[in-house]
């Protein structure tokens, strides 16, 4: 699949896989000199990088770095970000410091990846009733440990 891209920043970088089998591309920070995040501290790194999705039926998102979370606790702070078919603006990787030492990202360091998914749009119809399982309506823990 063919995904048009422009840098937007000196010094962005293209997305790339790090393996052939990696599910997601890295993204890079594009910063002009290291960015400390404290404990608890949110930020807007900026990757230089805006893509074009070949149509509707496909999302891109952004995912934290297993190495960052596990080792740093840098998460996104929104969870997962979502990009848009329709969205043209730079990506931005929305950072949060769980850990309990500061962290400081580094110009040109992979601070997430970019996976591409495709999607469906669901019609969503009104339903008087809907059908019985049996799980029910049983939700946080219905399967077991929470």
């Amino acid at each position: 699949m063919e995904v048009k891209f422009t840098l937007t920043r000196p010094g962005a970088q293209v997305p790339a896989y790090a393996t052939a089998g990696s599910a997601a591309a890295d993204l890079h920070a594009v910063l002009d000199a290291p960015l400390r995040l404290a404990p608890g501290e949110r930020a807007a790194i900026p990757t230089g990088v805006a893509i074009q999705l070949p149509g509707p039926e496909w999302v891109a998102l952004i995912c934290a770095r297993s190495g960052l979370a596990c080792r740093h606790g840098l998460a996104l702070s929104n969870g997962v970000g979502v990009i848009d078919s329709d969205y043209r603006g730079e990506l931005q990787v929305s950072l949060v410091n769980q850990g309990g030492e500061a962290y400081t990202v580094q110009p040109g360091e992979r601070v997430a990846q970019l996976m591409l998914v495709p999607v469906a749009q669901a019609l969503f119809t009104p339903a008087d009733k809907l059908d019985d399982t049996s799980r029910g309506s049983s939700g946080f823990g219905s399967t077991g440990r929470l």
